[in-house]
């Protein structure tokens, strides 16, 4: 119930290296406790470490980092917190995680479903009542998640339904301005059951209220580490629009308000859903949020000072865990066509999820191309030509032979070659070599920056393959480029 990190550095420090690192919103978990339990919600800080036996250093850490924080009420805390990410210009998502404090979460562990131990839907819709009506004038708090991760063996559409509507209409009853964003069942999994059938409220839904699901490699663990990159990608890219993504086609908000990954790179199978993740969100355009932040825990699941290795900000909060991930990631926090960017007709970026970088012209090799800031618009014809929508005289992506650098040449040269986007993920950008039967795909070469064309890898189904670096992914853009 005490924001993470308290005891690492000032408050005002982590809100800034926040804003820094180019992240404008937090997800800010609370327990339906907090809200609703006065005694529990008014010890202090300093009461709440000492009736968890945690050690007297992490108060004193507290206090000296933190000293206007220690002896606030716990709901004070909370409070000192998302006002401090406002006076930084970041919003705020006050997301109901649980309804008792601890970790989350289980099938089992009572928070899961309506009518669980710990989940009595009148004192939940107390609650969100409370945070709504509290966080009123905090103009930085811009949406409210109703239930983080719905769960376990009482879960069922019916109850969903009944309970999200009163959920919703208590949160809107008492605060007309915020958004109101509901998950789906199975951890967040599945939404799919919205496809038939709508939520039905009595504000306008269509502005006001968002849908939220979760994507990591456990949720599909075995095919990651088994199956062949190409086809588990197009697979369960293809699962989460069923489950999930069509609702854009809808015109309703969808927000991907957890994904994340082993930030060490040591987990392979974190390693190739990322990218595909990755590449998924920049196609959709979604509004995301990474799973975490924090890089420890005061106390996580009995062990005290956990480190979180999915964790952006290293164990001591001072560094940046893995700067390439967070480049990777930075890639895609502006949007490529949400609202407000209608400055330009459509183009297509052609984006390197491993890297966060696209396709773009080498400054340093005239008619060369690198992969780099994503500052060319390229259009992807019926022709099939990969061309540049900018200049006098269209030039288009040509082969020059397997190993080689790609070249710019004129669209009306006889030698431009023609692209196809192979494989389940469609992904692989791929060509016919000049003179030749050999297919090739896009790559990048052994420098990490030219754009050249190799053998295509992996589309053989052969599990022990990784294709990731011949992943481009073509994504539809109206983002205003300023040369």
């Amino acid at each position: 119930m005490v924001a993470e990190g308290m005891s690492k550095l000032p408050l005002d420090e982590i809100s800034k290296a926040i804003g820094a690192m180019g992240f404008n919103c937090v997800r800010l978990t609370w327990p339906t406790f907090l809200a609703t339990n006065d005694p529990l919600a008014n010890i202090t800080v300093r009461q709440s470490f000492d009736r968890l036996g945690l050690n007297f250093s992490d108060v004193s850490l507290i206090e000296r980092h933190n000293p206007a924080l220690v002896d606030l009420s716990l709901i004070e805390a909370y409070q000192a917190v998302v006002s401090n990410l406002g006076d930084n210009n970041v919003m705020v998502i006050l997301d109901n995680h649980i309804s008792k404090p601890g970790w989350c979460c289980s099938r089992t562990d009572g928070n899961g479903f309506f009518g669980d131990t710990y989940f009595d839907p009148n004192v939940w819709v107390e609650g969100l009542n409370y945070m709504a009506t509290l966080f009123g004038s905090h103009k930085n708090v811009i949406g409210m998640s109703l239930r983080n991760e719905l769960r376990g063996p009482r879960q069922n559409v019916e109850d969903w339904f009944k309970y999200m509507a009163m959920g919703a209409e208590a949160v809107h009853a008492a605060n007309k301005d915020v958004l109101v964003i509901l998950s789906g069942l199975s951890f967040d999994n599945d939404l799919g059951f919205l496809s038939t059938r709508q939520l039905n409220v009595s504000f306008s839904s269509k502005s006001k209220l968002v849908f939220e699901v979760h994507w990591y490699s456990f949720s599909n663990s075995e095919a990651w580490g088994n199956g062949n990159p190409n086809d588990v990608c197009g697979r369960i890219s293809g699962s989460v629009t069923n489950n999930a993504g069509f609702l854009l086609d809808r015109q309703f908000p969808l927000f991907l308000s957890e994904f994340g990954i082993d930030q060490r790179g040591v987990n392979e199978r974190d390693n190739r859903y990322f990218s595909c993740a990755m590449a998924y969100a920049a196609d959709k355009d979604l509004d995301w949020a990474l799973w975490t932040l924090q890089g420890s825990y005061y106390l996580r699941e009995g062990v005290v000072e956990l480190e979180e290795v999915y964790g952006l900000l290293s164990l001591n909060w001072t560094t940046v865990r893995n700067q390439t991930q967070l480049q990777r990631v930075q890639s895609i926090q502006q949007p490529f066509r949400g609202p407000g960017l209608s400055e330009v007709p459509p183009y297509k970026i052609i984006f390197h999820p491993l890297t966060g970088h696209c396709v773009t012209l080498d400054s340093s090799r005239r008619l060369a191309l690198a992969v780099g800031p994503c500052s060319e618009r390229w259009n992807f014809s019926d022709d099939q030509t990969l061309s540049l929508t900018t200049g006098s005289t269209p030039s288009c992506i040509t082969t020059v032979g397997v190993g080689m650098p790609v070249a710019l040449t004129e669209c009306d040269d006889v030698m431009s070659s023609k692209w196809a986007l192979l494989s389940s993920c469609h992904m692989h950008v791929s060509t016919k070599v000049a003179g030749g039967n050999a297919t090739v795909c896009l790559d990048v070469g052994g420098d990490d920056r030219s754009v050249i064309t190799n053998p295509c890898r992996c589309l053989g189904g052969d599990a022990s393959c990784d294709p990731e670096g011949q992943w481009f992914k073509l994504v539809t853009s109206t983002r205003l480029i300023i040369s």
